[in-house]
């Protein structure tokens, strides 16, 4: 068995996209998109990561490479393998770029021959199956370190991050002073803002592209309400029975119909909440940075002060053992659960655990998908965020979003307009204060919903993102004019 897998991609057009946002913009898009084949002369797009499933990384590759297949360039998408200590040392990688310690510590030079050995083994592996001239792109720390092997091979590399911190601490320099050895050779670096680039990185070489999602994608399609019910009652979610004349069915990617067949691992005293009871959520990977267990903590503040109304919470995850590159998923669920033990049962009563299966990618983006649009108010109180495209999505949704006022999350709401945000992730009693503006205010949730959704219609989705990496992507090739972009940002400008 070899190390690196493929991912199946299929092929979707571009011309969904009129109805949102028109038909000058995606013929725009097409002819761009024909001269990067031309230069291309029969070469792959290759993009790298580590995971197909969970993260942000894995929820846009499927949906981008699709339109780009669909615009006939050969995008393709390979995930690397290693060892369980391998994915050990690279999440310390990933939360000393965010600024945190986290779990063992900053990456150290000792740290070096298991990740490169790694990298080089998978990096071989890949080269074998490039052409000449093809475009490699990696996705963040994992891969990193095949950059040289690469490079040495022909390829023309790009180095995508996705993550990073705003202010420079000592994780941050040891996070930056592991990877900057492998960037040294790369000729273009992208990453989501321009306060996450390192100075010993700084320069021409720079390019700032902000995530996107997919507006037709199973988590961000439209869902009627009664199909929304149905899957929540499916799953364990909500109280049963199913809505009548509904049933918990989803389009898949392919535009084939599918019915939710899984349901949820779910802990929680009592019955499950009904369909009018209002549903505050918060969709994460179980990750100490996404701090589900303040979250909770937050809501039952709320609860003892008597403002929580008759309002429940629901905290989601994935399946803590189906994600291969979080090793600390299952510590993190069980630290919550164990704090959800410790809470008065009053708030125990009101507040939901629940695993999202995993198995089938679709099926699950569905189950979020009709979560965050069932949700009345839909949080994201991390303590450090790459971009946070949970936030783009209930957006798209028109829900009321609470969230840090942290990394990207700060690029895409409009305090008190598209969203509130918190300036202290760690003060629990300003999220259960903003919890309760919301609460009670039925017509505030509905007006900062409705420019939510106008603001990621203009700003977040795909083809803007699209024509960024195009844009890129042709500059490497030989430069043409790139068409003007979808937002009112210049988002992939040189720096």
């Amino acid at each position: 068995m070899g190390l690196i897998s493929d991912v199946e991609i299929g092929a979707v057009p571009l011309q969904r996209f009129v109805p949102v946002l028109g038909p000058e913009r995606v013929a725009t898009t097409l002819a761009f998109a024909a001269s990067i084949r031309e230069k291309l002369r029969g070469g792959a797009v290759w993009n790298v990561n580590s995971t197909a499933v969970g993260g942000g990384v894995a929820e846009m590759l499927p949906s981008l490479l699709a339109y780009a297949r669909g615009m006939q360039i050969d995008a393709r998408w390979v995930v690397i393998h290693g060892e369980h200590e391998f994915f050990v040392l690279t999440k310390r990688v990933h939360h000393a770029l965010h600024g945190s310690a986290g779990e063992g510590g900053p990456p150290r030079e000792v740290d070096r021959p298991l990740y490169e050995a790694t990298c080089t083994a998978n990096a071989s592996e890949l080269a074998l199956r490039l052409g000449p001239g093809d475009v490699v792109i990696l996705h963040d720390p994992q891969t990193a370190g095949m950059a040289p092997h690469l490079i040495d091979r022909g390829a023309r590399v790009i180095w995508r991050c996705h993550i990073g911190a705003d202010a420079r601490t000592p994780e941050v320099d040891a996070g930056w002073a592991f990877l900057r050895p492998y960037l040294e050779r790369v000729p273009v670096l992208v990453f989501s803002r321009r306060e996450y680039v390192p100075r010993e990185l700084d320069g021409p070489r720079i390019r700032i592209i902000q995530p996107s999602i997919d507006a037709f994608s199973p988590k961000n399609e439209e869902m009627d309400v009664d199909v929304v019910r149905a899957i929540l009652a499916h799953v364990g979610v909500l109280a049963g029975p199913c809505p009548d004349r509904a049933s918990p069915v989803y389009v898949r990617r392919d535009g084939s119909p599918a019915r939710v067949e899984r349901v949820a691992d779910i802990v929680r005293a009592g019955p499950a909440p009904g369909i009018d009871v209002p549903l505050v959520v918060q969709v994460s990977r179980w990750d100490p940075l996404k701090d589900m267990h303040g979250v909770m903590c937050g809501f039952a503040k709320l609860i003892a002060s008597g403002r929580a109304g008759d309002s429940a919470l629901v905290l989601a995850g994935p399946n803590v053992h189906a994600v291969a590159d979080d090793p600390e998923g299952p510590r993190v669920y069980h630290d919550v659960l164990d704090g959800w033990y410790k809470l008065p049962p009053s708030a125990r009563a009101r507040i939901t655990l629940a695993m999202l299966p995993t198995a089938d990618v679709d099926e699950n983006a569905a189950i979020v998908n009709a979560l965050q649009r069932h949700a009345e108010i839909v949080v994201q109180k991390s303590l450090h965020e790459g971009f946070g495209l949970t936030v783009t999505e209930a957006m798209w949704k028109a829900r009321a979003v609470i969230a840090s006022r942290t990394g990207g999350i700060q690029d895409q709401i409009v305090q008190g307009e598209s969203g509130v945000m918190i300036d202290d992730a760690h003060d629990l009693d300003a999220l259960a204060d903003a919890l309760a503006g919301l609460v009670g205010d039925p017509e505030r949730r509905h007006r900062i919903g409705a420019a939510a959704k106008e603001r990621a219609r203009v700003q977040f989705l795909g083809i803007r993102h699209l024509l960024d990496y195009a844009a890129v992507i042709d500059e490497m090739l030989g430069t043409t004019t790139a068409p003007a972009r979808a937002s009112d940002q210049t988002v992939g400008a040189p720096a």
